[in-house]
């Protein structure tokens, strides 16, 4: 298999999870916007929709392969903050076992920015 198809099975692995909470989002903006406010956050149904729509357009990037070194980068420092400000706490293992799971998405994403997406995508297709 070459590197490039084994890049494009990572960016649909590593874009599916964004894409399907997108998804959920949107189909639950006032469940999300809850979620949200519980942490103290204002304008709780704007950032809910903001994290539909972002998660569903970064997630579609980086399948795309479009933009994918910044979209990459973004997508890490996303899973990091939303990892530390939404599951950060330490006396419930659930929680720190999402942070982790955040923390380790985010080091996929930083390898994808490190290489890039591969010929088998829109930037590949773009850069020829």
């Amino acid at each position: 298999m070459s590197t490039s198809a084994k890049l494009l099975i990572a960016r649909i692995l590593l874009s599916f999870i964004f894409i399907m909470a997108g998804l959920q989002k949107l189909g639950s903006i006032d469940g999300t916007a809850g979620y949200i406010a519980a942490y103290g956050f204002p304008a709780s149904t704007l950032l809910a929709w903001a994290a539909a729509i972002f998660e569903l357009v970064a997630g579609g990037f980086i399948l795309a392969g479009f933009f994918t070194r910044t979209t990459a980068w973004v997508m890490a420092a996303f899973c990091l903050f939303t990892g530390v400000v939404f599951h950060f706490a330490p006396g419930d293992q659930m929680q720190m076992i999402s942070l982790m799971k955040n923390v380790a998405i985010a080091g996929g994403f930083v390898a994808l920015a490190a290489v890039g997406p591969g010929t088998i995508s829109l930037d590949g297709q773009r850069l020829r």
